[in-house]
């Protein structure tokens, strides 16, 4: 079942951060798979161009991961 989340288009949502964010260190550090595929996840089109999104526990596992880098972010400019 879609979530509301899920049936949005994630790399709109991810707009303001697909600059700033190394995804292919995220994919492999909390996925354990290549930036493509989460590239492609968050395009909704697989590597042959069908149609593809995030399980619900993807978005979770991506949630936690955005969460889990804010917090690596704080930690560091709280050092400073």
């Amino acid at each position: 079942m879609n979530t509301a989340k899920e049936s949005q288009n994630m790399e709109k949502q991810l707009a303001d951060l697909l600059m700033a964010i190394s995804w292919d260190d995220l994919s492999r550090t909390y996925f354990g798979k290549s930036s493509s595929w989460l590239y492609h996840k968050m395009g909704r089109r697989d590597g042959n161009g069908k149609s593809t999104s995030f399980t619900a526990e993807e978005i979770e596992e991506l949630k936690g991961a955005l969460l889990d880098l804010s917090n690596r972010i704080r930690r560091a400019a709280e050092s400073i």
